[in-house]
C-alpha cells in the first residue's frame, strides 16, 4: 500500500473513531453524572492517544502491521463504548426511548476482545517490524485468533444475563441448552489466550536477545510502556482497595493503557531522538516516592487510624503523615535515584558521574603511566564497554597507552594527515585536541551484539574534550624521559669514548713514542762506551740516534694534533681542515670562505666531525674525491662533507660508531647531524652548530 493512501485511511478512521466517541459522550452526559463524564472523558483521551499513535504508524510505515492494531483496536473500542452508553441510555437512564437496548449491551459485552486480546498479543508479536519473527510463531498467531473467537461465541451465545454497573439485561443471541459446551469453549479460550499471551512476552524477549543497538532500544521502549501497564494496573488495584473508587484512578489506568502504544510508536518512529535508560531511572525514582508516600499515609492514617483511634478521618496522624513524608523526602529520594541509576545504568551510573569520575581522575595524583590506563577504565565503565583504548600521539601514528579492562598491547595506527583513522573492531573512535592540535584518541568497543547509544556518544565525545590537556603533560613527559635517557646514552657513549681514546693513546705511547726512547736511552749507553774505544762508530751511533729522536719528536707531534692540533688553535678550523686534507689518502677539496673564528668547543667539534667524515669516505667511497664546505648563516655553522663514492640507505644500514661519536658531539652543543645518502649516489653528512660571532 502507498504511503499517500495508508495516511488518507488511517485518518479517516480517526475520523470515523471521534465521531463514535463524541456520540458516546453525549450519551454520557445525556445519562447524567459528573463522575461518569470525567472518567469517561479520560478513556476518551486515552483512546485518542492510542488511536493517533496508531494512525502516525500506520501513514508513515503501512507494512508495518503494528499501526493498523493500534488503529483498529480504537475504532473498535469506540464502537464498544457507544454501544455500552447506548444500551445504559435506553435500558436505565430512559428506559424504552431507543431501541435495539439489549443488543447494544451483546454487542458492548464481547467486543472488547477484539481490541484487548490483540493488544496484550499480536503486538508484542509483531513488534517491532510488523511481522512474526519466524514461521515458528504462525502456530502462536492462529492460536490467538481461534482464541478470540472462541471466546467471543460463548459470550455472545450463553444464555442468562449480562451484568453491568447500570443495567442487567438477557442475552438476545443465547442458545438455551448449549450452556454447559459454551462454558466448555469459555474456558479452553481463556486458557488459550492466557498462553498466548505467555508465548507473545517470551517471543518478544527471544527478539530482545538477539536484538543489537538501536533495535535493542526499541524493545527497552515498548517493555518500558509494557511495565508502566501493569504497574498502573496493580497500583490501581491497590490504592482502589484503600481509597476505593476514586476519579484519580481512572486517570491513573488510562495513564498506563496509552503508555504501551506510545512506547511503541517512539520505537518505531523517534526512537533515535531519546534515551530509554533516562526515562527509565526517572519513571523507578517517580514510582518510589509515589509509593513511600502512599505507604506512608496508608500506614499512619489509615492503619494507624482504623486501630487505634478508631476512625480514618483524624487530622492529628494526617498532619503527622506529612510531616514524615516532608522530612524525609529528600533523603528518601536520593537513595532512591541512586538505587535506580544503579539499576539502569549499572556500573556506567550516569553521564554526571563519570564525568565528575573522570574530572576527579584527572585532577587525582596520579603518575603518566599509571594516569592513562585509569581513563580508560573510567571510559569504558561509564558506557559499559567491554574494552576502552586511550591512544597517545606519536609521530605519524597512535599508539596504545592505556587499555581497559586488560593492558593488552595494540599496534600502532597510521595517522592519514590531522585526522583520526577508523580503528578495527572498535565501535566508537573520538580525537582528542588541544589548542586544535591532535593528541590522540579515545576507543570504546561495546559488547557484542550492542551499540554506542546517542547518550553514550556524546558523554565520550565530552570526555575527550576534557582529555586535551592530560595527554599534552602526558606526551610532553615521555619526551622528557626520553630525552633524558638519550642524555643519559650520549654521556656513557662520551664517557666510553674517552675512555677508548685513552687507551688509544696509552697504545701508540706504548708502541711508538715509548719504544723509540728506550731504544734511544740504550744506544746512548752504548756511544757513551765507544767514545774512548771508536770515536768514529761513537760518532755514527750517535748521529743515529739524533735521527731518531727527530722521529720520536714526530711521533709525539703527530699525537699532539690528534688530540687537539696546533694549527686548529693558532689559525682555526679552515686552515687546519685544509692541512688534513693535503694527508689525506683521498683527493679532498675544502671550501671554508667567509668563516672566522669560534670559540675553542665549536671549532673542536666541527673539526673531528669533518675528519671523521673524511675517514669514513676513504673507507666507503672506494677513493672518489670529497668536498668539505664550511658555512655560517643565522647564527648556524654548517658542515658539508659530501663525496661521490658507492653511497648507502641509512634506513637500512645501522649507525656506526663513528656517525654516532659526530651526533654525540653536535648535540652536545645543541647542534645536530643529518646523513643524505642513497645507493650509488654518494653521501652527504650535514651538521650544523650554533655559534656566538
Amino acid at each position: 500500500m502507498e504511503t499517500r493512501t495508508a495516511g488518507r485511511i488511517a485518518w479517516v478512521a480517526i475520523v470515523f473513531f471521534l465521531g463514535l466517541a463524541g456520540l458516546g459522550m453525549f450519551l454520557v452526559v445525556l445519562k447524567g453524572g459528573r463522575g461518569d463524564i470525567i472518567e469517561n472523558a479520560f478513556l476518551v483521551v486515552a483512546f485518542v492517544c492510542i488511536g493517533a499513535v496508531g494512525a502516525l504508524i500506520a501513514s508513515r510505515v503501512p507494512g508495518n502491521a503494528i499501526g493498523w492494531l493500534f488503529l483498529s483496536g480504537t475504532c473498535l473500542a469506540a464502537v464498544g463504548f457507544v454501544a455500552d452508553q447506548y444500551a445504559g441510555y435506553t435500558l436505565v437512564t430512559r428506559p424504552g426511548s431507543l431501541p435495539g437496548g439489549s443488543w447494544a449491551a451483546w454487542v458492548s459485552n464481547w467486543i472488547w476482545i477484539l481490541y484487548f486480546a490483540p493488544f496484550l498479543t499480536f503486538v508484542p508479536l509483531l513488534f517491532p517490524d510488523g511481522h512474526l519473527a519466524s514461521r515458528r510463531w504462525r502456530p502462536v498467531a492462529w492460536a490467538t485468533a481461534i482464541g478470540m473467537s472462541a471466546g467471543i461465541i460463548a459470550i455472545a451465545l450463553t444464555p442468562g444475563e449480562f451484568q453491568d454497573s447500570t443495567y442487567r439485561v438477557p442475552n438476545p443471541a443465547g442458545i438455551d441448552g448449549a450452556k454447559p459446551l459454551l462454558s466448555v469453549v469459555g474456558g479452553v479460550a481463556f486458557v488459550s489466550l492466557l498462553l498466548c499471551v505467555v508465548l507473545s512476552v517470551i517471543g518478544l524477549v527471544l527478539r530482545y536477545r538477539r536484538a543489537a543497538g538501536e533495535e535493542r532500544a526499541r524493545f527497552k521502549w515498548f517493555v518500558y510502556g509494557l511495565t508502566v501497564l501493569i504497574a498502573s494496573f496493580l497500583l490501581n488495584i491497590g490504592l482502589g482497595i484503600v481509597v476505593g473508587d476514586d476519579e484519580g484512578l481512572s486517570l491513573l489506568f488510562d495513564a498506563g493503557i496509552v503508555a504501551v502504544p506510545v512506547g511503541a510508536g517512539i520505537a518505531i518512529l523517534k526512537h533515535r531522538l531519546y534515551d530509554i535508560d533516562i526515562v527509565i531511572s526517572r519513571t523507578i525514582v517517580v514510582g518510589a516516592l509515589a509509593a513511600f508516600v502512599t505507604l506512608v499515609y496508608v500506614a499512619l492514617v489509615v492503619g494507624i487510624g482504623a486501630l487505634v483511634v478508631g476512625s480514618r478521618a483524624n487530622s492529628f496522624l494526617t498532619l503527622l503523615a506529612a510531616v514524615i513524608i516532608a522530612v524525609a523526602f529528600q533523603p528518601v529520594r536520593t537513595r532512591t535515584q541512586h538505587l535506580a541509576n544503579r539499576l539502569v545504568f549499572g556500573k556506567r551510573a550516569t553521564p554526571y558521574e563519570v564525568l565528575s569520575e573522570f574530572a576527579g581522575r584527572l585532577g587525582g595524583s596520579y603518575g603518566a603511566d599509571d594516569l592513562l590506563p585509569r581513563m580508560a577504565r573510567t571510559v569504558g565503565e561509564g558506557v559499559g564497554a567491554s574494552a576502552a583504548h586511550v591512544w597517545l600521539r606519536v609521530g605519524a601514528e597512535l599508539q596504545a597507552a592505556g587499555a581497559w579492562p586488560d593492558q593488552v598491547s595494540a599496534a600502532p595506527i597510521p595517522l592519514e594527515g590531522d585526522e583520526v583513522p577508523l580503528i578495527p573492531s572498535s565501535d566508537g573512535v573520538y580525537p582528542v585536541r588541544h589548542e586544535g592540535e591532535l593528541l590522540g584518541a579515545l576507543s570504546v568497543t561495546k559488547p557484542r551484539a550492542e551499540r554506542l547509544s546517542q547518550i553514550e556518544d556524546k558523554l565520550v565525545a565530552d570526555l575527550a574534550s576534557q582529555a586535551g590537556l592530560v595527554l599534552r603533560n602526558v606526551r610532553l613527559t615521555r619526551e622528557l624521559r626520553a630525552n633524558l635517557e638519550e642524555l643519559r646514552a650520549s654521556r656513557q657513549r662520551i664517557v666510553a669514548a674517552q675512555d677508548e681514546e685513552r687507551r688509544r693513546l696509552e697504545r701508540n705511547l706504548h708502541d711508538g713514542a715509548q719504544q723509540q726512547l728506550v731504544a734511544l736511552s740504550i744506544k746512548l749507553g752504548l756511544a757513551r762506551k765507544l767514545t774512548h774505544r771508536d770515536p768514529d762508530q761513537a760518532d755514527a751511533l750517535l748521529e743515529a740516534v739524533e735521527r731518531e729522536a727527530q722521529e720520536s719528536l714526530d711521533t709525539l707531534r703527530d699525537l699532539a694534533r690528534g688530540i687537539y692540533p696546533p694549527v686548529l688553535a693558532d689559525q682555526g678550523l679552515a686552515a687546519a681542515l685544509s692541512a688534513q686534507a693535503r694527508k689525506a689518502p683521498i683527493p679532498v677539496t675544502v671550501d671554508a670562505d667567509g668563516i672566522v673564528r669560534y670559540p675553542q668547543e665549536v671549532e673542536a667539534a666541527a673539526y673531528f666531525c669533518c675528519l671523521e667524515a673524511l675517514q669514513n669516505a676513504a673507507k666507503h667511497s672506494g677513493g672518489a674525491p670529497a668536498v668539505v664546505s664550511l658555512s655560517e648563516e643565522a647564527g648556524m655553522l654548517t658542515l658539508r662533507v659530501a663525496d661521490e663514492g658507492a653511497g648507502f640507505d641509512p634506513y637500512t644500514t645501522p649507525s656506526g660508531a663513528g656517525l654516532q661519536n659526530m651526533r654525540d658531539r653536535l648535540e652536545a652543543l645543541g647542534g645536530a647531524l643529518e646523513i643524505d645518502s642513497h645507493p650509488g649516489r654518494g653521501t652527504v653528512v650535514i651538521g650544523r652548530v650554533p655559534v656566538t660571532g
